[in-house]
């Protein structure tokens, strides 16, 4: 398994943590509330949940993230956890999930894990990848590592899970990362395991002509963001 640094990811791929502010705004925690955030990274979101009264626990399949959650927020829990095989010992209110759920497979054994660790009435609020997302960098590396459904197919997976999908978006979301050697850095990042240097340098001459403009390289994401509800 790839080995993820966190300090990186917080300082030059810090907009992960940023675009999932609106996320927690959607997902509304109350003071009280037991909450699943599945995927939570270093855990600043985690935190910002928990700023409002929610008691909420924070997983994580990176023993490098949880160890830099814990750092960060040593008030906080937080465990490892593989969100495929996760099953929680009490039931949650929620579950939260920002740019985790395109990593984890298979998606019947995240959903599955979603929908035992949520109480009935219990909601989902998440956003990932989506169908299209970065398709010219996957198109230039010519592999695919990720899960990006469309919105039909992965409600149709959620309501095979006993979840009533209330909310369904998919959207573009150009997305900055900065610099002469922002595409580097963005695949040395998140290409797990690592591309080699030799198809790193044949996208970014590719690439160049489509997402690099003005000094600075804009990828071609494409968000899902779902809310639903356990039934």
């Amino acid at each position: 398994m790839s080995r993820w640094d966190p300090a990186e990811y917080d300082f030059t791929h810090h907009y992960v943590t940023d675009y999932g502010r609106s996320l927690v705004d959607l997902l509304a925690p109350e003071a009280g509330e037991r909450i699943l955030d599945l995927g939570c990274g270093t855990g600043h979101l985690t935190e910002q949940i928990a700023d409002r009264g929610a008691v909420v626990l924070g997983i994580d399949s990176s023993p490098e993230m949880i160890a830099q959650a814990r750092q960060n927020y040593p008030k906080l829990r937080f465990e490892l956890a593989d969100a495929a095989a996760y099953r929680a010992a009490e039931p949650f209110d929620a579950v939260f999930s920002n740019a985790a759920l395109h990593w984890i497979q298979p998606p019947e054994a995240v959903v599955a894990s979603i929908a035992a660790a949520l109480k009935p009435g219990g909601r989902l609020v998440a956003e990932f990848g989506g169908k299209g997302n970065i398709a010219l960098v996957v198109a230039a590396a010519r592999v695919n590592r990720w899960y990006f459904p469309s919105v039909g197919e992965y409600a149709t997976l959620l309501e095979g899970h006993g979840l009533e999908v209330t909310s369904a978006v998919l959207f573009d979301r150009p997305t900055v990362v900065e610099g002469e050697a922002g595409l580097r850095d963005w695949l040395a990042m998140f290409f797990k395991p690592p591309l080699p240097e030799e198809t790193i340098s044949r996208m970014e001459v590719e690439l160049r002509p489509r997402l690099f403009r003005d000094g600075t390289w804009i990828l071609d994401y494409r968000r899902l963001r779902i809310v639903a509800q356990r039934r």
